[in-house]
């Protein structure tokens, strides 16, 4: 019997887009089972300073309709050990944007040491959230 290769990603999820889709059936084509994590409310305000539109909740049944995800979980930690202590994914997927950043850099190097592969994956130009809250603010 063939082990199931389970991935992992991680994200806030506000206001979803193409490129979030994209990260998803990506990361499902390189995996068994996926595993994706929706940022909690106080997380994302910790780290982007930024609050949420969409919360918590419904960003999780958003991602939960999608046919790509196997499981959601609430994420409260940018730390990707601890999720891993929980799950054991093989793979961590994250937007090639990310990639020479020192902190996803550190992140990648630090799960190898739990047989963990850091995957960047293609990033959808021309879309963010960052850019649909300016757009809103000229409506």
């Amino acid at each position: 019997m063939c082990r199931k290769i389970i991935g992992f990603t991680a994200g806030t999820f506000d206001m979803f887009h193409i490129g979030h889709l994209n990260l998803i059936k990506n990361a499902k084509a390189r995996c068994d089972y996926l595993i994706v994590g929706v940022n909690s409310d106080e997380l994302v305000e910790k780290y982007k300073g930024k609050k949420v539109i969409v919360p918590l909740e419904e960003r999780m049944d958003i991602i939960r309709a999608l046919r790509y995800v196997d499981e959601v979980i609430k994420v409260n930690s940018l730390d990707k050990k601890i999720i891993w202590k929980q799950k054991h994914y093989d793979l961590l997927f994250i937007g090639d944007d990310w990639k020479g950043n020192p902190r996803w850099e550190a992140t990648a190097k630090e799960m190898e040491q739990y047989g963990v592969k850091t995957i960047f994956l293609p990033h959808t130009e021309g879309t963010n959230s960052t850019l649909l809250r300016e757009k809103l603010k000229d409506y």
